[in-house]
């Protein structure tokens, strides 16, 4: 019974009940008188009692196994000695989001920077086992989530990333920095960033070479995205009547993205729109495979057929033998 946990053991406590039933039946069992009077019993006397007088006491006890085992099903007895080896994917990655005012940019539906979110929370749903953690960056750089595999707090954290967190500007090499320094402690056999900008690196102490180089020496992988269709693109203007969206040229700094993913064995990507977008993940999705062997529990087996099949056979017994040797008996 060590392997053996019960899903509902609650129902275990109903076994109070057979206590009840055995003194019943033992009280009527000696308050019971015979149906048919006799006016002497010397023509019975020296008969012994026969076997089948003592196991009619059998059918009684038939009656309580049955309700013990059907109890014993209600309580859902199943198996937690199952163990299975399975391969699955499971790597450390960090999600570097460039959330400058220019990702408020109109080339993408709705915008580059919602755009962005939605294809990212897809990548994170559809990786279930990996840890994934969250950097944004714009002037300065700070950690939106660390590296987790509760995706479903991550992905509310992404939800609620906007243009205008902190102050303006495209710092690609600390947002790249920030992203290092929280994955370079991870112990995961694969560590890769996904860096996404639409601009060029005009803000923050780090240069972007300089941070590759750091996540090189980590053994850091970065996938860098540049984000943005070519030639003009409607961005957002502060006018006196209020923001409005201008077309201008769409600048991408794509010679130190490509040197960021070549330094650290990555690869650069451009998406110009939704589609490409999300074939740029689903893309960098399919190279970062990394199967680990983990054993693991598999699903509870239930195992409350064989005490059913039991009560049901018993059952049957009691039955049959009720209405055949013992029909008489009452």
């Amino acid at each position: 019974m060590n392997n053996i946990a019960f899903a509902n053991p609650e129902f275990f406590y109903l076994l109070i009940l057979l206590v009840p039933m055995i003194i019943w039946y033992i009280w009527k069992d000696r308050e019971a008188n015979a149906s048919i009077r006799f006016s002497t019993i010397k023509g019975f006397e020296g008969e012994g009692r026969t076997i089948k007088y003592w196991l009619r006491h059998i059918l009684f006890a038939i009656r309580l196994i049955i309700l013990a085992l059907i109890m014993i099903v209600l309580a859902r007895p199943q198996s937690v000695n199952k163990w299975q080896d399975v391969n699955t994917e499971g790597i450390d990655i960090i999600i570097a989001l460039d959330i400058s005012g220019s990702m408020l940019a109109q080339d993408f539906k709705p915008d580059r920077i919602e755009a962005s979110k939605a294809v990212a929370t897809e990548f994170i749903s559809g990786r279930p086992t990996d840890r994934i953690g969250l950097v944004v960056y714009s002037a300065e750089s700070f950690t939106q989530c660390p590296l987790t595999t509760d995706h479903a707090v991550l992905i509310n954290l992404m939800r609620e990333l906007q243009s205008g967190m902190i102050e303006d500007g495209t710092a690609i090499g600390n947002g790249l920095a920030t992203a290092v320094n929280r994955i370079k402690d991870s112990e995961a056999k694969s560590k890769v960033i996904i860096l996404l900008t639409d601009g060029v690196n005009n803000r923050g102490e780090i240069a972007p070479a300089t941070a590759a180089d750091i996540a090189k020496t980590y053994g850091i992988r970065v996938y860098t995205i540049g984000v943005g269709s070519q030639g003009m693109a409607p961005y957002p203007v502060q006018t006196p009547y209020g923001i409005q969206y201008q077309n201008m040229p769409v600048e991408i700094d794509e010679p130190i993205l490509k040197e960021i993913a070549s330094k650290t064995g990555g690869r650069y990507f451009r998406a110009t729109d939704n589609d490409k977008l999300i074939r740029v993940y689903a893309e960098i999705d399919k190279m970062e495979k990394s199967k680990i062997d983990v054993r693991q529990f598999t699903r509870k087996e239930e195992k409350y057929l064989f005490p059913a099949i039991i009560a049901f056979i018993l059952l049957a017994l009691e039955v049959l033998t009720r209405l055949t040797i013992y029909k008489n008996i009452t």
